[in-house]
């Protein structure tokens, strides 16, 4: 149940691949493989403020690496003096996060922050894959700690329904290959 629920949360690999912008500084580290793989950035517009070191993408933003892919109507990115690492990223308005391996995520409102390397889900935060599901106001995801917490708001409280699993399903499950998202 413990590892289910670990590997349930652990967005990291999209999260940081997505939000760090592929930058080297920024290596993702769930994956150490997508470090070198291109992000692409469609949006409807994207203001670029160098004295402030932000980037602004607005509009059906969509952000993919290495076949994960992030949704959001604004994706801030924030970054060093000298413009060379991300040090911050703020998605907000219908995040969707959808990983390589076919574990989504959305929220009201997604953070990431290097230094730290903490992603933040906050707003009606949920994860899932298949079936199995983690729901709360906040979840917070401390990527080089692989530690995740979930924190319930005024009105709801956590919820966590896992599925026993299949295990012919499993054994028949092609082992080659990455899962086919629809992302």
């Amino acid at each position: 149940m413990r590892s289910k629920l670990a590997g349930l949360l652990t967005l990291a690999s999209l999260v940081v691949g997505v939000l760090a912008e592929g930058q080297p500084a920024t290596p993702p580290a769930a994956d150490k493989g997508d470090r070198g793989q291109p992000v692409t950035v469609d949006s409807n517009k994207m203001e670029r403020f160098g004295k402030e070191g932000l980037v602004i993408f607005t509009g059906n933003v969509v952000a993919r690496q290495n076949n994960s892919v992030q949704y959001a109507d604004r994706m801030e990115v924030y970054l060093d003096e000298k413009g060379d690492r991300i040090l911050r990223t703020v998605s907000t308005g219908n995040v969707r996060i959808i990983t390589r391996d076919c574990r989504t995520g959305t929220a009201r409102r997604a953070e990431y922050h290097d230094l730290e390397q903490r992603v933040v889900l906050s707003g009606n935060a949920r994860v899932w894959q298949d079936d199995n599901v983690v729901s709360g106001d906040t979840i917070t995801i401390y990527i080089s700690q692989d530690r995740s917490v979930v924190e319930g708001g005024k009105q709801e409280r956590v919820k966590a329904v896992f599925y026993p699993r299949d295990e012919q399903k499993t054994a028949s499950a092609p082992a080659r290959g990455a899962p086919q998202c629809a992302n």
